[in-house]
C-alpha cells in the first residue's frame, strides 16, 4: 500500500483540481459569452432598424416647386369591371362553407363624381342571376357604396362574379371595386377580399356638333 497523503498534499491537490476546473469553464464559457454578446448587439441593431420613425417632412421649397406637376393617375372615363366572388368555398372533404359577400365600390376621385350604370351578379356557369340597379347610381367624390349577397344565398356558387359598369363626365382616377367574403359562424371565422379587374374601357360618345 502507498503512503497515505498528508493534509497539505490533499489541500494542494484540491487547489490544483479547482484551478483546472475553473480553467476548463473559462475556456468553454468565454467564447460562448462573447458570441451571446455579439448576437445581442446584432439583435438590438436589427430591432432599431424596425423602430417607428415619423415621416420625413418635405422641404417647403421642394413642395412648391413640384406643386404644378400633379396629374390624374391612369385617367379613364368609364369601365366594365369584372370582380371574382365566392358565395361558398370548400373545406374538409369538399363540404361547402357558406360566405356573406359585400361588393364595395369606392370613388377614388378627389373632385369628380362617377355614375354606376349597372351591377350584375353571375353564377359559376356565367349565368346572370341578379341585377342590383334599376337606374344609374351617382357616387360623389370619395364616396363609397356596397351591394350585399347574403350568406344563405347560394345562387352564385364558388365561381360567382360581378360585372360593374361605371362612367364619368370627365376623366378621373379608377374606382376601387372589390368583393369581401366573410363568415363568423361558431368558434371560427374567415374573411378575404378579391379586387376587380377592368375588362373593357368605355369611351362616352361625344355629342354631335
Amino acid at each position: 500500500m502507498g503512503k497515505p497523503l498528508t493534509t497539505e498534499e490533499v489541500e494542494k491537490f484540491m487547489r490544483q483540481f479547482k484551478m483546472l476546473i475553473a480553467g476548463i469553464v473559462i475556456v468553454l464559457l468565454l467564447p460562448l459569452m462573447i458570441y451571446t454578446l455579439y448576437l445581442d448587439r446584432r439583435l438590438e441593431g436589427f430591432v432599431d432598424t424596425l423602430r417607428y420613425r415619423p415621416p420625413h417632412e418635405v422641404d417647403e421649397f421642394a413642395a412648391e416647386e413640384n406643386a404644378g406637376d400633379a396629374l390624374i393617375a391612369n385617367p379613364v372615363q368609364g369601365q366594365v369591371v369584372y370582380v371574382p366572388a365566392y358565395s361558398h368555398i370548400y373545406h374538409d372533404d369538399g363540404d361547402p362553407y357558406l360566405l356573406t359577400i359585400t361588393l364595395s365600390v369606392r370613388n377614388t376621385s378627389l373632385d369628380r363624381e362617377i355614375i354606376i350604370n349597372s351591377v350584375r351578379y353571375f353564377d359559376t356557369k356565367g349565368k346572370e342571376v341578379k341585377s342590383y340597379l334599376a337606374k344609374p347610381l351617382r357616387l360623389p367624390a370619395l364616396a363609397a357604396t356596397e351591394f350585399l349577397v347574403e350568406r344563405d344565398d347560394v345562387t352564385g356558387g364558388s365561381g360567382a362574379s360581378f360585372l360593374v359598369e361605371w362612367l364619368a363626365k370627365e376623366e378621373c382616377t379608377e374606382p376601387i371595386i372589390e368583393a369581401v367574403m366573410i363568415d363568423t359562424q361558431g368558434q371560427q371565422g374567415i374573411s378575404f377580399a378579391r379586387n376587380g379587374k377592368s375588362v373593357r374601357e368605355i369611351v362616352p360618345e361625344k355629342p354631335a356638333d
